[in-house]
């Protein structure tokens, strides 16, 4: 799962929050979308809250599918906080070369790992200020996390999540942050982890970076984006 880049095909561009679009708006959009992807759901595979740590730490500029594909034999081999902590850097890159981005990730997974076992009793906090503390992690994949592992609600802005909400004309920054403040505005609380993976099963099967999907898109006639097809 990758982390916010510009959104193609954004309409805006003033880096600023447009107005909250209307409760109604957002929660007719979500209920198509609820209709439309009713398996939406987390796709990368993970046993426990540490598993979900260190898969989405790899899903940075990767596809979860590439990710699902390197981490049984890494789960296997690290089963502790511990384990990952004392990894030997050069085997641990190796193991994780197919993710992109190798040398940092395997840097910030044993940091990471290292800080667990320092100051968490080896185990993944439950707190955004305490997840964010740990090398690595962003809000985004805090959320992820919160969501995922602990049912804490959180809405996570990745690269897909961008590109929707902009382009459907619910916000209009290209700044994660801003994204997530808007959004979590106007949706309920409970509802913050699910539209996460709406949206993002939106982008990834119809509103595309390059080649959207528009005509099939469930979502046409509530669409502002001008370079909709």
């Amino acid at each position: 799962m990758a982390r916010a880049a510009r959104p193609a095909g954004k309409a805006g561009g003033g880096g600023e929050a447009a107005p909250p679009p209307t409760k109604a708006k957002v929660g007719k959009i979500l209920g198509i979308l609820a209709k439309t992807y009713p398996d939406a759901r987390i796709e990368l595979h993970f046993t426990s809250p540490l598993e979900l740590l260190v898969a989405t730490i790899l899903s940075a500029q990767c596809t979860d599918a590439r990710v699902n594909l390197v981490t049984p034999h890494l789960f296997r081999t690290y089963r502790s906080a511990g384990a990952y902590a004392d990894a030997d850097p050069a085997v641990f890159e190796e193991a994780i070369r197919s993710t992109g981005f190798f040398r940092s990730k395997a840097k910030n997974i044993i940091a990471c790992c290292q800080k667990l076992v320092r100051d968490f009793g080896g185990k993944v906090p439950r707190t955004m200020e305490e997840l964010t503390s740990l090398p690595g992690v962003g809000r985004k994949t805090a959320n992820i996390i919160l969501y995922n592992a602990y049912a804490i609600p959180g809405f996570a802005v990745d690269t897909h999540v961008a590109r929707v909400t902009n382009r459907l004309g619910l916000v209009d920054t290209e700044d994660p942050d801003r994204i997530e403040e808007a959004m979590c505005r106007v949706l309920p609380r409970e509802d913050w982890g699910q539209a996460t993976h709406l949206f993002i099963f939106h982008g990834r099967r119809t509103c595309a970076a390059k080649q959207p999907r528009c005509p099939q898109c469930a979502l046409r006639s509530l669409c502002p984006w001008p370079g909709k097809r």
